[in-house]
């Protein structure tokens, strides 16, 4: 059996790699200009791609050349610091017997496959012993199967704000919706340009595998567009439970100032009374034994009559 070796790297640099067979898996994190320029000196790649390396904003695509194979990936990524989904990008070169990738080190998918196989000769001897196509396939095909669990967790949330509208439950329901919708945009917005790169990806990688996957990339791709559709389907639940909460808090709202109307209404005239009375003028009742009792019950009479009015005309 041929043994993993780990080529002899400088140590200053962020590079990591492990081989077998001939395959050498080196894995950047967090790359530099410093990463990128010693690529420059050992590899035939070209400066344009050694600048996307380093850009933040690139879109996913694969750039073929003679020698190699260029391809920038995004996969989302839960950032439990400020608390939303943001894109983290993958970029890939493929040669004849090396694969490269560069990340920013929040894919732990990818981290753990490296460690698996920098720690497990079976691992290397399984992912590895294919070509370098096969093994990116199993990269690929980890990150996007780690999608499915952030999927569900938008599902969960939804269903628990569902509840929460429902329930009467809204402190707090507007911002959990708010971010809900923008992790769902950012999802969308990081699959939808994913989805063409994972469809041509099989056609591009023929000439690094060494074996039939047509099966296992027709796989790949149902599973992104099942991901895809999931996210389809929560952004129309998301916009439903958005309008209906909005349905809610205004039919809520309407039915306080409603109250707040009726209340008013009633007891209108209480203060005329009160502000005819208090005038310093001579009154009908001032002068009897008890004017107060008098004073209330033309208040009292005003008041039930309202109440009598509203009433009828199926206000109260």
């Amino acid at each position: 059996m041929v043994m993993a070796q780990t080529s002899k790297l400088p140590s200053k640099l962020k590079i990591e790699s492990v081989d077998f067979g001939g395959l050498t898996w080196y894995d950047i994190e967090r790359p530099s200009e410093a990463e990128t320029a010693y690529l420059a000196q050992n590899f035939p790649f070209h400066p344009l791609d050694l600048d996307d390396v380093l850009s933040k904003r690139q879109r996913p695509k694969i750039d073929e050349y003679k020698d190699y194979l260029f391809m920038v990936f995004h996969f989302p990524v839960y950032n439990k610091v400020e608390k939303l989904l943001t894109p983290s990008q993958l970029s890939v070169f493929i040669g004849s017997n090396y694969v490269i990738t560069l990340h920013a080190g929040a894919l732990r998918p990818l981290t753990r496959l490296f460690r698996e196989c920098e720690l497990d000769d079976e691992c290397r001897k399984e992912f590895l012993t294919h070509g370098p196509g096969y093994l990116l396939y199993r990269i690929v095909d980890r990150l996007v199967d780690y999608c499915q669990p952030i999927v569900n967790k938008i599902l969960e949330n939804m269903d628990r704000i569902e509840d929460e509208i429902f329930a009467k439950h809204r402190a707090g329901t507007v911002k959990e919706i708010s971010v809900l919708r923008r992790d769902i945009i950012t999802f969308r917005r990081t699959i939808w340009p994913m989805r063409a790169v994972i469809a041509c990806l099989e056609p591009k990688l023929k000439r690094y595998i060494d074996t039939d996957l047509n099966v296992y990339f027709g796989d790949l791709i149902d599973h992104t567009d099942k991901i895809w559709d999931s996210l389809d389907e929560c952004k129309e639940v998301i916009e439903a439970l958005s309008a209906t909460f909005d349905s809610m808090s205004y039919n809520n709202y309407n039915a306080g100032i409603r109250t707040l109307t009726i209340f008013a209404t009633i007891t209108l005239p209480l203060l005329l009374v009160a502000s005819v009375y208090g005038m310093n003028i001579p009154l009908p009742g001032q002068n009897s034994a008890h004017p107060i009792i008098i004073v209330l019950l033309i208040t009292l009479g005003a008041t039930i009559f309202t109440a009598l009015v509203l009433k009828r005309l199926k206000i109260l």
